[in-house]
């Protein structure tokens, strides 16, 4: 694992420290594999990657197992201390190597044009500062590499978004690990320098009601081949 010391800017290994929280989204994600059909979303978000991954945020683990065998190698870093140690349990499962390693979006350990692919899933609401965490996903991605991504955002007519809006001024994000309900994961992309390519806006549960969380994206971007950031 190509993991480096910390930079100067660093953000602090456990910058991220949510315990309660953790545990009830270690207990929740696991039944919403099959009851929300997470695990297809996560087969989906998976397939056809190669070569050396990094997972940022990779929270429990869950994507451990959907990794396919033409992965040789998965960096997963995960900042908060209760789901790291559940990745680890994960990581021991898994088919593919994987190691899990401390670290917060903003200041990825890891060295400069490292891996093929990238993976955020469920990740992006959270961060603290989305056009950092993205610079830095797009410095540890070799030119080409691909970041394939999961997230929910802004979605529904008028009424869902402000009430998306209302509700990251006020309650969700102490309640919810900091999670935001209103970003906008695809323009933050693109904003970032990616190149977008193709990508599906769908409903999580897909056949269940329509809940400020509900609206989600899965796609792939990449970090353009003569991109020398």
């Amino acid at each position: 694992m190509s993991v480096r010391p910390a930079r100067s800017r660093a953000v602090p290994r456990d910058a991220v420290h949510h315990p309660l929280f953790a545990r009830c989204y270690a207990r929740f994600s696991v039944s919403a594999e099959t009851r929300t059909g997470m695990g297809r979303v996560r087969e989906r978000l998976l397939d056809g990657l190669s070569g050396r991954v990094i997972e940022v945020g990779a929270g429990n683990g869950l994507n451990f197992s959907h990794y396919p065998g033409t992965v040789s190698e998965v960096v997963a870093i995960e900042p908060e201390r209760v789901l790291r140690q559940l990745a680890v349990e994960a990581a021991l499962r898994a088919q593919v190597p994987v190691d899990v390693a401390p670290g917060a979006a903003e200041a990825l350990p890891v060295k400069s044009e490292a891996f093929d692919a990238a993976v955020v899933s469920l990740v992006l609401c959270s961060v603290r500062d989305v056009p950092r965490a993205l610079g830095e996903l797009r410095r540890v991605l070799r030119p080409g590499g691909e970041v394939r991504f999961f997230e929910h955002g802004r979605g529904g007519g008028r009424v869902m978004t402000f009430t998306q809006r209302a509700l990251d001024r006020t309650l969700w994000p102490p309640l919810s690990g900091g999670c935001h309900l209103s970003r906008e994961p695809v323009a933050a992309l693109r904003e970032a320098g990616f190149t977008l390519g193709p990508y599906r806006r769908m409903r999580m549960p897909e056949n269940g009601p329509a809940l400020p969380s509900s609206y989600c994206v899965l796609g792939t971007a990449w970090r353009p081949p003569g991109d020398g950031a």
